[in-house]
């Protein structure tokens, strides 16, 4: 399952289909992180934001 498909913030829920590993902000990110040796990418937006939604297009649906 999706980890985004359950969550309450429109913002989150419209990146539910990107092909992006994404994970709400919490615990388990950070313990994968740590667990992987990896940054954090942080996505920072809003459901009625134009550029996040052109972001979304050219940076994570390809």
């Amino acid at each position: 399952m999706n980890r985004l498909a359950t969550e309450t913030s429109p913002y989150l829920l419209q990146h539910r289909h990107n092909p992006v590993d994404w994970y709400p902000w919490g615990e388990e990110a950070f313990a994968r992180a740590k667990a992987e040796d990896k940054p954090i990418l942080l996505s920072v937006g809003y459901s009625a934001c134009h550029w996040c939604h052109v972001m979304e297009r050219e940076s994570f649906e390809d």
